[in-house]
C-alpha cells in the first residue's frame, strides 16, 4: 500500500516532491505556533519542518507505514478511533501524522497518549548496572523476588506456595501501580523500596486495605443488605461519600487517559477505610444494627478497591 499512499497524497496536493524526496508541507492554514509542519525561529521567522513519506532513493518511512495502516484500519475494520501510546519524544511525529490524515479526509479520531521517562536514582533513564536497558522479564522476576522476601519476613507462618502467590500479586501489582500512579506526562524515579512499601500510595497498601475488609467478613459473615446503613461517625460519612464518588472518577480517567486519578482515588479510599477501622469498631459495635451497617460499609469499600485495582490490571488476594 505504501507507493499507493504516496501517489494519492501527491495527486491530492497534500504531499509534493522536494529535492528528490516526497514530503507533506504546511498549507499555512494554522497559526505558526500550532502548525506541526513549521518551526518557529528566533526573531519570529519560521521554517519548514516537512513530514517525509518517501526518501530520494524511493524508500518509505515510519510516516508512510503509519498512514497506510490508518487507511487500512478505516477501510477494512471500520475503525473510528485510534490511541497511540508512546513516550513524549514522538509528539512531533504524531502531530504531523494526524494533521496529514485530517487533510487526507479519512474519518477517524486519532489521539496521542504520551508519557514521560522512567528514571534511575541518578535521574537518567533507568538502566542495568552494565548500562543496558532493563529487560521486562528480569524486572518482573525481581519484583516477585523482592515481594517474596517481604512476605516471608511479615508472614513466615504461611505455607510457601501461598507466600509465593501473595508475592506474585503484590510484586507485579506494585510495579503496575507505581507506573500508573504518576501523572503520565511527567518523568519519575524508579524506587523499589517506595513501590513495595505497605504504607503510602502503593499497591501493597491498597491490597492490604482490601484484605482487611475481607478479614472482617470472614469473621462476622456478610452484611444483611435488607437492613439500612447507619452513618453516625464523621469518618463513616466521609467513607460513604468517597465510595459514591467512584462512579464519577472512572469516566474522567477514561476520557483523559490518566490512570493516576484512579490511583489517587483508591489511595484516599483506602486511607479513609483505615481511619474508619480505627475509629469505628465493627465486630464490637454497640448494637447489631450498627455492626451490620459497618460490615456493609466495609464490604462496599472492599468491592470498590478490588474493582478499581482490576481496572489498573492489578489482582488482589483474600489473605496476606
Amino acid at each position: 500500500m505504501l507507493a499507493g499512499v504516496v501517489s494519492e497524497l501527491m495527486q491530492k496536493g497534500i504531499a509534493r516532491e522536494s529535492e528528490g524526496a516526497v514530503a507533506v508541507f504546511s498549507d499555512r492554514s494554522l497559526p505558526v505556533k500550532e502548525d506541526p509542519f513549521l518551526v518557529l525561529e528566533k526573531g519570529g521567522d519560521s521554517k519548514d519542518a516537512p513530514f517525509l513519506i518517501q526518501k530520494s532513493d524511493g524508500a518509505h518511512l515510519y510516516g508512510t507505514t503509519d498512514l497506510a495502516t490508518i487507511k487500512y484500519r478505516v477501510e477494512n475494520f471500520g475503525v473510528q478511533r485510534c490511541l497511540y501510546v508512546t513516550d513524549a519524544r514522538q509528539q512531533q511525529h504524531f502531530n504531523q501524522l494526524f494533521a496529514t490524515v485530517r487533510r487526507w479526509g479519512l474519518k477517524v479520531e486519532l489521539e496521542h497518549v504520551w508519557f514521560g521517562t522512567i528514571l534511575g536514582p541518578d535521574k537518567t533513564p533507568i538502566k542495568t548496572r552494565e548500562g543496558k536497558p532493563i529487560k521486562l522479564k528480569a524486572l518482573l522476576d525481581e519484583a516477585e523476588q523482592r515481594a517474596l522476601a517481604i512476605i516471608q519476613e511479615k508472614r513466615p507462618e504461611l505455607p510457601l506456595e501461598q507466600q509465593k502467590e501473595v508475592a506474585r500479586v503484590v510484586g507485579l501489582g506494585a510495579l503496575k501501580y507505581a507506573d500508573q500512579a504518576q501523572n503520565r506526562n511527567l518523568d519519575y524515579v524508579f524506587d523499589w523500596d517506595k513501590m513495595l512499601a505497605f504504607d503510602g500510595n502503593t499497591a501493597p497498601y491498597l491490597i492490604n486495605a482490601y484484605v482487611r475488609t475481607r478479614s472482617l467478613l470472614r469473621k462476622a459473615g456478610a452484611a444483611d443488605p435488607a437492613l439500612p446503613l447507619t452513618l453516625e461517625h464523621e469518618v463513616e460519612l466521609e467513607l460513604a461519600r468517597k465510595l459514591l464518588a467512584y462512579g464519577d472518577v472512572l469516566p474522567t480517567v477514561c476520557q483523559e487517559y490518566r490512570p493516576h486519578l484512579l490511583c489517587s482515588y483508591l489511595y484516599e479510599t483506602a486511607a479513609l477505610f483505615h481511619r474508619f477501622f480505627e475509629h469505628c469498631p465493627v465486630l464490637r459495635a454497640e448494637t447489631d444494627g450498627l455492626k451490620n451497617s459497618r460490615l456493609a460499609l466495609s464490604q462496599l469499600c472492599g468491592d470498590v478497591l478490588k474493582s478499581g485495582l482490576w481496572h489498573l490490571g492489578i489482582e488482589t488476594v483474600e489473605e496476606m
